[in-house]
């Protein structure tokens, strides 16, 4: 039997779509929850929140992070299943990054060329190097349990986008205590700690997810 009759047979007779979708929503919400009790307890809210949450640009994280979260829990959720491909829902992931394009050619109009480089370098990239993938440990943990309750037919690429869920719900809250607000600050350095994370999750997915 060739491969991909093979997985068109595991498709038809896999549970039904919302068993898995509802095992994969309690991940999302336990892995969220381990991430948030590890932010309150370790990290906690930057001093000026109130403040914060005036201006445009500290909301503006929040809308890249979550709109990268819920696109790509979504596509954890069809790689999951046996004939999910990334080209079914894949392409939604590309939102938030096109959202985070848009803010930076902003920034660059409005902002003078020599506060480019300031904005871009900031003063929290190592924090956010090093809180943004402890943050993700337990969303990501929590998703690649949850995949190993469907079939994955790809499973380096399915722990991949799982691990750019779970950086992308970290970030989310890494974004409440980081006061570099700046587009061109997200664009830096957000990216390489989710690239990390996915590649972590690429990683652990070869080899936990593969059946």
């Amino acid at each position: 039997m060739k491969t991909d009759d093979l997985i068109d047979l595991l498709a038809k007779d896999s549970p039904p779509p919302w068993r898995f979708r509802s095992v994969l929503t309690w991940a999302v919400a336990g892995g969220a929850a381990v991430a948030a009790l590890l932010f309150f307890a370790g990290i906690g809210f930057r001093p000026d929140i109130a403040d914060a949450m005036k201006h445009e640009r500290f909301l503006f994280k929040f809308v890249v992070t979550i709109t990268l979260a819920v696109t790509a829990v979504w596509t954890t959720i069809s790689l999951g299943h046996p004939a999910g491909r990334l080209a079914q829902r894949g392409p939604a992931m590309a939102v938030a990054p096109g959202l985070l394009m848009v803010a930076v050619l902003v920034e660059m109009v409005v902002l003078p060329r020599d506060q480019w480089a300031a904005n871009f370098v900031g003063h929290n990239a190592r924090f956010c190097l090093t809180l943004i993938p402890l943050l993700s440990i337990g969303p990501l943990a929590c998703l690649l349990v949850a995949l190993r309750r469907g079939a994955p037919s790809h499973p380096g690429l399915a722990g991949a986008v799982a691990g750019t869920a779970a950086s992308a719900i970290a970030a989310t809250f890494y974004a409440a205590n980081c006061d570099d607000d700046s587009p061109l600050f997200v664009l830096a350095w957000y990216p390489i700690a989710i690239l990390l994370v996915a590649a972590a999750g690429y990683l652990i997915g070869r080899r936990l997810l593969r059946w």
